[in-house]
């Protein structure tokens, strides 16, 4: 192979955002991640979108890290694809995380959405649910939230406080930020620390 179609050049050449390169590399490596992907998350119809959705978010992570400066060490292709299967199989982990958390809301909407309680003549939990806050409340739970990121005192941490009432896991915090997992974590803590005492 030359030096200008091997996996090592397109490597040199993302690191300077190279567009075709960031293509090539795709094209290389996006049936067998597609592989893994579908491997984690199990064969279904819906599974395969989910792993295509897994596949795209690796790549992203993978293109921005390295636009970022997070993998100085990525010199050839068998450190591309350990990084390649890496981000994959995050990806992958963060899906099933959120599918579980997903399935045992509604199973336990399921059990609660009943129309009427029989043996107590109440409204369930779908009902109340529908019913529409007043404005005076939804002006009262705005404030409150502003209050609790105002009393932050710092915007990282405001935004990181944001994105997790947003859903985002963790390591997507993290990814946003360019920094480790771990980072966020201790930022959350100090959130629930100013937090108690606010």
């Amino acid at each position: 192979m030359s030096p200008e179609g091997s996996v090592t050049h397109w490597i040199t050449q993302l690191k300077t955002g190279d567009e075709q390169a960031a293509q090539k590399v795709w094209e290389r490596y996006v049936q067998q991640l597609l592989g893994l992907a579908n491997g984690k998350l199990g064969q279904t119809p819906r599974r395969a979108a989910d792993a295509e959705d897994v596949v795209q978010a690796a790549f992203a992570n993978l293109f921005l890290g390295i636009r970022n400066g997070r993998f100085p060490h990525l010199n050839d292709r068998h450190e591309l694809w350990q990084l390649l299967v890496h981000l994959t199989d995050r990806r992958a982990s963060d899906q099933l995380r959120r599918d579980a958390r997903r399935q045992q809301m509604e199973v336990g909407e399921s059990k609660l959405s009943s129309p009427l309680d029989t043996q107590c003549g109440r409204a369930g939990i779908a009902q109340v649910a529908a019913q529409e806050p007043t404005p005076e409340f939804a002006v009262q739970v705005a404030e409150e939230c502003e209050r609790l990121l105002d009393s932050l005192g710092n915007e990282t941490l405001r935004q990181v406080a944001v994105w997790k009432m947003q859903g985002y896991t963790n390591d997507e915090i993290a990814e946003r930020l360019g920094c480790v997992t771990r980072t966020v974590e201790r930022k959350l803590n100090m959130i629930r620390k100013r937090w108690r005492e606010a």
